[in-house]
């Protein structure tokens, strides 16, 4: 196993505990009628992924290392958003004919990720100038 795969692992490993105790929590409190705790790991991975791999170096570049990227955007990310817990729990929704439900899922965490990442991205650059 290369080092880059042990961050992989490292980092998937913490994300995967970060998106259980988040998902369970925020479920907890709001309530299983919708899948809140899924839309929120997936939106906050979402944001996490654009701030490592917008932030640029000094000449405007990514500055992402490659064991940043291992660690952090494909192993911690990767571990924390759910795009298999979202599909499944999208098709349920539709097999129980809760059609608002289901469409409203997928819109709103199609609409609220694309938007994590570019604020990701932007708060990258922003952070990446001042520092």
């Amino acid at each position: 196993m290369t080092y880059l795969a042990l961050l992989v692992f490292v980092g998937g490993a913490a994300g995967t505990l970060c998106r259980f105790g988040l998902s369970t929590w925020i479920t907890h409190r709001a309530g299983p009628q919708f899948p809140w705790g899924t839309l929120a790991v997936n939106v906050a991975g979402s944001f996490l992924i654009g701030l490592i791999l917008g932030w640029p170096d000094g000449l405007g570049r990514p500055a992402a290392t490659p064991p940043v990227v291992a660690l952090l955007a494909v192993g911690f990310c990767g571990g924390l958003t759910t795009f298999s817990s979202f599909s499944l729990q999208t098709l349920a929704m539709l097999l129980e004919r809760r059609w608002a439900a289901g469409a409203g899922n997928v819109i709103l965490s199609t609409l609220l990720c694309v938007l994590a990442v570019a604020g990701g991205v932007g708060v990258a650059h922003i952070l990446g100038k001042a520092g």
